[in-house]
């Protein structure tokens, strides 16, 4: 057997080999693979045949099994079958790709039978990547963390779109865990900075693709290029054929929610995106081309009955995300510098500056972003934090807020803070809510997204959002969990973060956590 306290890739094993005759092996060796094929993953039937349901319910559970074979295996034989088992690796990757987005989710066939499959296939992927990001299960069980990087590395078991899906597929309500997860793994595998810095490009091509799509002038290297001379005859989103139009929202939805959740749950990557000048590409492609979009979606006619509707809620909710990327941003790069009373306080604040006067001239953006996250938070903490803050400057850019409401014809909402408890240098970025879950966890109640609202549950969506929590932290009672999502207003991501974090209220640390 493996030694204690000695890292799996340091290692040997003695084992009958094929012959039956005794060989000895590094722990880590193909030869110790199990035998055994993982099926791709195929997604939910759309139409919802008898017969398509069977087949996705038979296909999942294979799917289903395999994975908690594989996650029941000890430490040495686990990673024996990460490493060197291609199917599985097409398997995961099969999920990873064809998995159903949570506005998905909701245009498809309620069958109980397929969400009660699809969950457990969900879990059971999201434990296996989970157990794939950890270097040290035990004092006994644990890699070298430079061996793990360089594992995980040149086997390909993570790369950066790979992290971009996980973020998308399993943030809400594993927000904590994957960025512990992803922080490990960026730790123990410095290139994946690397990798990062090279994909940033290609993330940003996608706005100027839609842009091109469009019939809209791109900015950067595509602003370059001579005019064709057939561009008059470019299609728009009015002119472009439905399908297009269709994919293109489609497109657009699934591009600004994966690198949202994906900003979201690793700030780090934050300053790599922001060194790109992705700020100010989002500002400018939102000014551009959302207007064009929704004219397009509001205005023209569509063959299916509830497709309008659908494009205009996934129009809405990418708008929300490029705003909500936009705040990432400024916060992460500039904002929490100064909060935090760093020595590039003063640097932070003048660029912070800079960037929200940059946003003054784009007043479909700026209003849009002044009623999510208002611009006079940003100024009120700047003047708490640097007293020096010229008044004249901040003067000129609250006119130019107002300026920009007046411009788009909406009413200023008021009382929406942003932050709040700046005193003492310190604030509390207020994030803000989704549009019905892009993110959510499989066949989770919508219900109880805002905390602080007075919010009824049905029995059946008690029970889902019991599941939903239970399958994360199974060694809790049901009478435990049930308190916390009363207390929480039934937010089970707001229970699971605070159990995670130690951060419960002083009435639920009291109760006995098995309570059933």
């Amino acid at each position: 057997m493996a030694c204690a306290q000695v890292p799996l890739d340091e290692q040997q094993v003695t084992e009958k080999g094929p012959l039956g005759k005794e060989q000895t092996l590094p722990a880590l060796h193909p030869a110790r693979k199990e035998d055994r094929f993982f099926v791709p993953y195929k997604s939910p039937p759309e139409d919802g045949s008898p017969a398509e349901v069977e087949e996705f319910l038979e296909h999942a559970k294979f799917i289903t099994e395999d994975l908690e074979w594989l996650l029941a295996l000890p430490h040495d034989k686990f990673w024996c079958q990460v490493v060197f088992d291609e199917t599985l690796q097409k398997c995961l990757d099969s999920y990873l790709h064809h998995a159903p987005r949570g506005l998905d989710l909701a245009t498809m066939p309620s069958s109980p039978a397929v969400a009660d499959m699809q969950r457990c296939v969900h879990r059971a992927v999201f434990l296996t990547f989970l157990r794939m990001a950890t270097h040290k299960e035990s004092k006994e069980s644990f890699l070298t963390p430079s061996v793990f990087g360089e594992i995980i590395y040149e086997n390909f078991l993570f790369d950066i779109p790979k992290f971009l899906d996980l973020c998308v597929l399993f943030g809400k309500g594993n927000s904590q865990l994957l960025h512990k997860m992803i922080e490990n793994i960026f730790t123990n595998q410095p290139s994946y900075y690397v990798d990062l810095d090279e994909t940033v490009p290609t993330v940003l091509q996608i706005f100027d693709t839609i842009m091109d799509k469009c019939g809209l002038h791109c900015e950067g290297a595509a602003a370059m290029e001579p005019m064709k001379l057939n561009a008059h005859k470019q299609p728009t989103a009015m002119t472009m054929s439905q399908q297009d139009l269709v994919d293109l929202v489609l497109y657009l939805c699934d591009s600004t929610t994966t690198i949202h959740a994906f900003l979201d749950i690793f700030p780090a990557a934050c300053s790599c995106f922001h060194s790109h000048g992705f700020l100010s590409r989002l500002v400018s492609f939102y000014e551009s081309a959302v207007p064009d979009l929704e004219k397009a979606v509001k205005k023209r006619n569509f063959d299916a009955t509830g497709l309008q509707e659908d494009l205009w809620k996934r129009l809405s909710h990418s708008c929300r995300k490029i705003v909500e990327m936009a705040q990432l941003l400024l916060h992460h790069t500039c904002l929490q510098p100064i909060l935090e009373g760093g020595e590039n306080m003063q640097s932070c604040a003048e660029e912070l500056l800079q960037h929200l006067t940059s946003f003054l001239p784009e007043k479909r953006f700026l209003s849009d972003f002044d009623e999510q996250f208002p611009i006079a938070d940003y100024i009120s903490l700047l003047q708490q934090a640097l007293p020096v803050i010229d008044e004249t400057r901040t003067s000129y850019l609250l006119q130019g807020v107002q300026s920009a409401w007046d411009s788009v014809g909406h009413r200023r909402p008021h009382g929406n803070s942003q932050y709040r408890g700046a005193a003492g240098g310190a604030a509390e970025a207020r994030q803000p809510e989704g549009l019905g879950g892009a993110e959510a966890l499989v066949d989770a109640p919508r219900k109880g997204n805002n905390v602080g609202a007075v919010c009824e549950v049905s029995e059946a969506e008690q029970e889902s959002l019991l599941t939903c929590i239970r399958d994360l932290l199974p060694d809790l009672g049901e009478g435990f969990l049930l308190a916390c999502l009363k207390e929480y207003h039934y937010n089970s991501e707001l229970v699971i973060n605070n159990i995670l974090e130690d951060r419960l209220a002083p009435s639920l640390d009291q109760l006995d956590r098995a309570m059933p």
